[in-house]
Order: structure tokens, then C-alpha cells, then sequence
């Protein structure tokens, strides 16, 4: 027994997969959220240059939720075990947040937004809230998984790797069924229901998007809490009869006090890192719509039209990404090894990641020159143009799937200092 739960033989390699399936699910809409939400928000009326203030929620959730979750998860005496309860919950959240934002326009038209004005006040706020809950409910579904795949390796070393290779085997499957879904312009067929009066036709895609997630979340949660199951988790008393009780505000200052120097200067590098990733990741698509092909997200019908065009090229491009991405997790090991290890790796990838977002700059201005020069009406740029930009997309998959397994990097360069 340790910290009151115990601590059987590792489970089958079936029940595994069974809860690593669930980051399908979750990459599922993680990979709309990244590649259709912006240009989708701008549709509802809200400026380009605010679109970035609601994507705040994703840091601020992963700061402060994760923590939280991974905290009460771990002293959870619920009978249905630790991390079940925080998973189902987590999973009915999404489902609930993919609603509101997919169903934001119609819920907005009803409750009074104008079709004839470009700003649709409910519609904002209906979406603002759903995409904020999703935000929080992906942070409190995504750690419990990973804390239950932990719990189910039973501290065997060889089967946690096992589990986290099948969790990144599965967030690829999410990522690349997300992105093909998001840049497929037909799939609102399947649901004829999705296109009304108040949502066009990129609107009732988005919402058939979020519609299979749904579907595919609930399916492979309800499969794995099911067939899962945990021993309730008891406190541990200590030997003079009161319950351990340590401030979790206190467990993390004491945390970051015994750092060291080496660590604090990775967790800059870290955060360096994604203060870079993170207007690529919010804007990918979008800078494909309107920078690449030209596009506006309202107005003309023909630059929305291109607009619409390069948001699917964008999603096409990040689903090659993703392909890359779990090609590469599967060679970082041994790439690790020959390059001499995992600092090297580290610093290699980095200055992948900065050639690529240095190079969108060079593309965007090929794209404006080439529009110049061809005039009025516009079509879709040369492939000379495209393809360097999917080119991008794809090569930054490489810097993805080590920022993707960051935290076993970190600690392997940190033990190396």
C-alpha cells in the first residue's frame, strides 16, 4: 500500500489502451479548437486582434486547473476510485462546451442577434463562455487520464512507457481524424440538421465537427470507465491518529524552492518555448486564409470564399503536422542517441522551431507579391506558395513531438547538468 492505495500487479496491456483511447476524444477537439476557432470567431463579429484575449483560457486553465485536479484527484476517496469521477466529469464538460460553441450563431439569432448586423453580441458571449469551460474541462480530463494510465502501470517503468506511447499513438489518431474532419468542406451532408438560417455553411462544418467529437468522446469514455475499474483510495493516518494534511498552496512554493539552477533555467527555455509555439498554434489557419490565399473572414464573397479555402488548407497542413509529429515521437529515441543525446536534441529542435516561424514571414511575402503582380480577381496562389507553407507545417511537427514529450526531455537533460 502506498498513500493509502494499493498498489496491485500492473494491468493487462487492454485496459491501457482502453483509458489511453480516451486521447483521441480529447485531441479530437483539440485539433478543431486549433484549427477552426479563430477564423470562426471573427464570423461572429469579434476583431482579429482581440481573438488572441479568449485563447488566454487555455494557459490560465493549464496553470491554475491542472494543479488543482492533480491535487484533489490524488485524495479522491470517492467508491468509484481517484480518477474516474474527474474523468467523466471532465468528459460531460467538453460535450457541453463543444455545444455552446458549435451552436453559439443559432442560440445568439434566437435570443435576438440580427443576421443583417456583422456583430452578433449573444452569439460572442454564448461562445466566449463555451470555449472558456472548454478550456478548464480539457485540463481536468487530460491529467486524471494521464494520473489513471500511471496508476495502472503500477510503478512498472517498462509499462508506463508502454501506456504513454499508446497515449501519444492516440492523441496522433485525434489530431489527424480532427484536422481531416475540420478540412473537409461537405461533411455538414452527413448532418443536414447543422445548416439554418443563422449558421452558413462553415458554420453547420464546424458544428458536424463538434458533433462527432461528442460522439467519439463520450464513446471511448464510457468504454473506459466502464471496463476500468480503480480501488477506492483511503487517507493515510498518521501515527498519531490525525489525517495527513499538507497545504497544497505550501506543497508547491516548497516545490519551486528546492529547484535548481539548472531546472529553472530549462523551465525558462520551456516557457520561451511555447511563448513561441503559441501564435503559430492560434493562428495557423487563419494566417493561411488571409495572408496566404488572400482571404477576408467577412464581407466580399469571393475573398470569403478564398478565405474558407485556406482555413481547410491550414487544417490540411495540420494534419500533416500531425502525421509527422507521431512519425518522429517514434524516432526520438534513437535520434536522441545518435545526435549525442537529449541536450542536443533539445537544442536541434529549437532552432527548427525558429527557422520555420521565421520562414511564415518569407512565405507571407512571396504570397503578397504574387498578388500584386496577378491582379484582380484573385484565386488560390501557385503551388510554389502552398506547398512551402504545408512544407512548415509538416517540418514543424518535428519541434512538436519533443515540446509534446517535454516533461521526460527535461528531465533527461536535467540529470545530465
Amino acid at each position: 500500500m502506498e498513500n493509502g492505495y494499493i498498489n496491485p500487479a500492473p494491468s493487462p496491456l487492454r485496459k491501457i489502451i482502453t483509458v489511453a483511447s480516451i486521447a483521441a476524444g480529447i485531441q479530437f477537439g483539440w485539433a478543431l479548437q486549433l484549427s477552426l476557432l479563430t477564423p470562426y470567431v471573427q464570423t461572429l463579429g469579434v476583431p482579429h486582434a482581440w481573438a488572441a484575449f479568449i485563447w488566454l483560457c487555455g494557459p490560465i486553465s493549464g496553470l491554475l486547473v491542472q494543479p488543482i485536479v492533480g491535487y484533489n484527484s490524488d485524495r479522491c476517496t470517492s467508491r468509484f476510485g481517484r480518477r474516474r469521477p474527474f474523468i467523466v466529469i471532465g468528459a460531460l464538460s467538453v460535450s457541453i462546451a463543444v455545444f455552446l460553441i458549435g451552436f453559439a450563431k443559432d442560440i445568439g439569432h434566437h435570443a435576438g442577434d440580427s443576421l443583417e448586423r456583422s456583430t452578433k453580441p449573444r452569439a460572442v458571449a454564448i461562445f466566449v463562455v463555451g470555449f472558456w469551460i472548454l478550456d478548464v474541462a480539457n485540463n481536468m480530463l487530460q491529467g486524471p487520464c494521464r494520473a489513471l494510465l500511471a496508476d495502472l502501470s503500477a510503478n512498472d517503468h517498462k509499462k508506463m512507457r508502454t501506456a504513454n506511447g499508446w497515449f501519444s499513438f492516440f492523441m496522433a489518431v485525434g489530431n489527424v481524424l480532427g484536422y481531416a474532419a475540420g478540412s473537409y468542406s461537405h461533411l455538414y451532408k452527413i448532418f443536414p440538421f447543422t445548416k439554418t438560417t443563422a449558421c452558413d455553411i462553415y458554420c453547420a462544418n464546424l458544428k458536424s465537427c463538434f458533433t462527432i467529437d461528442i460522439m467519439i468522446l463520450l464513446l471511448v469514455t464510457v468504454t473506459a470507465v466502464t471496463t476500468v475499474k480503480e480501488d477506492p483510495f483511503t487517507k493515510q493516518i498518521q501515527d498519531d491518529g490525525s489525517k495527513e494534511s499538507t497545504p497544497f498552496i505550501g506543497e508547491m512554493i516548497a516545490a519551486f524552492k528546492s529547484l535548481k539552477k539548472p531546472m529553472w533555467i530549462l523551465l525558462l527555455v520551456t516557457c520561451l518555448n511555447w511563448i513561441a509555439w503559441f501564435p503559430f498554434l492560434l493562428f495557423d489557419t487563419d494566417w493561411m486564409g488571409k495572408e496566404i490565399y488572400g482571404g477576408e473572414a467577412k464581407g466580399d464573397a469571393h475573398k470569403v470564399k478564398l478565405y474558407g479555402d485556406g482555413v481547410r488548407a491550414g487544417a490540411l497542413g495540420l494534419m500533416i503536422n500531425s502525421i509527422v509529429l507521431g512519425l518522429t515521437s517514434l524516432g526520438l529515441e534513437p535520434a536522441g542517441r545518435l545526435i549525442g543525446g537529449v541536450k542536443n536534441l533539445w537544442a536541434i529542435v529549437n532552432f527548427i522551431l525558429c527557422a520555420c516561424l521565421a520562414s511564415t514571414v518569407l512565405i507571407t511575402k512571396m504570397a503578397e507579391a504574387w498578388r500584386q503582380h496577378h491582379g484582380s480577381p484573385l484565386t488560390h496562389p501557385p503551388f510554389n506558395i502552398t506547398g512551402s507553407a504545408l512544407a512548415v507545417f509538416g517540418v514543424l511537427g518535428i519541434p512538436l513531438a519533443v515540446s509534446n514529450i517535454q516533461y521526460s526531455i527535461r528531465f533527461g537533460i536535467h540529470l545530465l547538468f
